[in-house]
């Protein structure tokens, strides 16, 4: 591991806007992150492989109403989000690192309003099928952390994993089902909220048309 990523490891280790293996609270707050952590009532929304967590970020800084958090395994990234939150005394947004197939173990049942998945690994080989963030089992976590009603929203430049998803979710006769191949030309480009992840530029600035859809959880 190179000297840049541990210092990122070492800063992170001493943020209390970030809950990861080691800390007191890590595994203790399902169902209590209003309470212990953002000490307040208001909605949590949550973003799944969060990454460097600028999706996380943009959000918070748009809706200071709500808390954010950004979950992702990998301290390194998760610095960038948590620096930038620190930076602009955000007290309105946590990162967990964590496996996203251990997400259960860290909210309790509908504890979570919303949720986001933005550019996943797209996972094309079909063994891999079920390690996609929107395969049958991870859809049926997030139907029990999320309350009823809550939104869950996919962003990704892969027309695979964008297909696969909807073909999901139709055979699973999703509520409030909506969808595009091409967000920024199309009528639902309000639910980007002008964040652009780094990514995300890259994908546009080659031409690569953003997908986007979103269901609600029953």
């Amino acid at each position: 591991m190179g000297r840049s990523k541990l210092a990122k490891f070492a800063v992170v280790a001493e943020r209390e806007n970030v809950v990861q293996p080691g800390d007191e609270l890590y595994g203790q707050l399902a169902g209590k992150w209003r309470d212990l952590h953002f000490e307040n009532d208001n909605p949590i929304v949550l973003e799944v492989g969060c990454g460097r967590g600028e999706y996380t970020v943009g959000m918070a800084r748009l809706f200071p109403e709500k808390n954010f958090i950004g979950t992702d395994i990998k301290g390194a990234r998760i610095w960038k989000g948590s620096t930038m939150a620190v930076e602009e005394e955000m007290d309105n947004v946590a990162f967990l690192r964590t496996y996203i197939e251990r997400i259960e173990e860290h909210f309790g049942q509908h504890e979570i309003d919303e949720i986001w998945i933005t550019f996943p690994d797209p996972r094309p080989r079909d063994r891999d099928i079920k390690r996609r963030l929107t395969a049958p089992k991870f859809l049926d976590m997030y139907s029990r952390i999320v309350k009823p009603g809550g939104i869950v929203h996919l962003k990704t430049d892969n027309l695979g994993l964008y297909e696969y998803t909807l073909e999901v979710l139709q055979e699973r006769k999703a509520d409030g089902l909506i969808h595009t191949s091409d967000l920024y030309n199309s009528d639902l480009q309000e639910h980007a909220m002008g964040i652009y992840t780094t990514y995300e530029k890259r994908y546009l600035a080659e031409g690569i048309p953003i997908k986007y859809l979103q269901f609600r959880v029953r």
